[in-house]
């Protein structure tokens, strides 16, 4: 993906310079901040909420107690391929959990519904990653849609792919397993609003309407929509004076690259009650150690460099916070990720490398190696955390 940074710190250096301001697409219908605080989506307010809510937004302790176990697949473009393996060769070592929690971010979040309805859609993740189809959404770029447009890649083969293998027959699958209490969770970006959304999948596919329908395949989309590649995803939204306008949603990781906890959990300095059990699965699908890496001296390696550092600073930041927070409730603890001797992540979705990456994956997983119980450190003790305010604060700087 390092030709689709380069080209990202372009258009932004570009853009916060004044340079594209007369190169507007269409314009947007004007909102207010607090309209926004108060938008509906399909006419309800209980299809998603903020990662910074309160823990009661999310159904309090309830949510999070249990038993349960919980699988948080992060972003990571064509290294989506390794969470597909993992998750594959899991199912064939025969002790892959049934998930009570699964949330999903940018790829993540096109990982996430199949693996919240089980080892039968192995195969179709598969195929995602490892057939070409991945590669062809980066085929035929238009420059002038860099400069005239949202993005310069369309969205429509990308709102076909999701739609292709979310019918309404598979959000109804989904519908009934949130009615027996099973949650999956989707995060986009709200760039008007520069916060991170959570979306109840499971909520929004109880609805069993055409508009649910495209809500859910909408917000599939929008998460894995890296901006100014791909267009936004625009969510028609409406506030309690009437007033109906539409949001602009993007890629999920631009604000955080995976959700292991809301933030009202990882915040609190308390232990919560002795009730609460959650084994935490989180599958990374990127590299988090350190690569060491003579830089060219030139300007867009070096700034793709220093944007790749943040990213990378940023995830661990939020690894450890949960690490810290699962062992002062003694959840379990389980982290998979890319280790830092694989080949580095091409520009795009090249399809041989996603095919050796899903068979990594799969490979580890199925001889049990693809899981440890600490992030990686010298000790495997927590290092200092970061809150996720802190964090959002570094990713507002990129």
């Amino acid at each position: 993906m390092a030709r689709v940074l380069r080209f990202f710190i372009v258009l932004s250096a570009l853009a916060s310079s004044g340079w594209l301001a007369g190169c507007a697409s269409m314009p947007r219908m004007p909102y207010t901040a607090a309209e926004a605080a108060q938008a509906r989506v399909l006419d309800r307010d209980d299809l998603r909420r903020y990662v910074d809510d309160p823990l009661s937004a999310f159904g309090g302790e309830r949510a999070f107690g249990g038993p349960r176990n919980y699988l948080a697949l992060s972003g990571g473009g064509a290294d989506g391929a390794y969470g597909a393996g993992v998750l594959a060769g899991w199912s064939a070592a025969g002790n892959r959990p049934s998930f009570s929690i699964v949330s999903g971010v940018s790829t993540g979040a096109l990982i996430a519904p199949f693996a919240f309805l089980g080892p039968s859609y192995d195969e179709t993740l598969r195929q995602l990653y490892t057939s070409g189809i991945a590669e062809s959404l980066l085929e035929d770029p238009n420059p002038l849609n860099a400069i005239f447009g949202s993005g310069l890649f369309g969205n429509q083969r990308l709102r076909e792919l999701v739609a292709s293998y979310i019918d309404a027959k598979f959000v109804s699958d989904v519908a009934d397993e949130y009615a027996k209490g099973r949650l999956l969770f989707v995060v986009t970006t709200n760039l008007d609003s520069q916060r991170s959304v959570i979306w109840n999948m499971g909520r929004i596919a109880s609805l069993r309407t055409p508009a649910s329908l495209e809500l859910f395949r909408n917000v599939v989309a929008a998460s894995a929509s890296i901006p100014a590649v791909f267009p936004p995803m625009l969510v028609t939204a409406e506030a309690s004076n009437g007033a109906t306008f539409q949001e602009m949603h993007v890629d999920g990781g631009v604000m955080s690259p995976v959700l292991t906890l809301p933030e009202a959990y990882l915040l609190r300095s308390a232990s919560g009650p002795k009730a609460l059990s959650l084994q935490l699965y989180i599958l990374m699908n990127n590299k988090i150690e350190p690569e060491f890496q003579v830089v060219r001296d030139r300007t867009l390696d070096i700034a793709a460099r220093a944007s790749s550092t943040m990213i990378k600073a940023q995830t661990r930041s939020i690894l450890y916070n949960t690490y810290a927070v699962a062992r002062r409730n003694k959840f379990g603890f389980h982290l998979s990720y890319i280790e830092s001797d694989r080949p580095p992540s091409p520009a795009g979705f090249e399809t041989a490398y996603m095919r050796d990456l899903y068979q990594y994956g799969y490979d580890r997983a199925r001889s049990g190696r693809a899981w440890s119980s600490a992030p990686p450190s010298d000790d495997a003790a927590p290092a200092p955390v970061a809150t996720q305010s802190s964090v959002r604060r570094v990713a507002g700087a990129r």
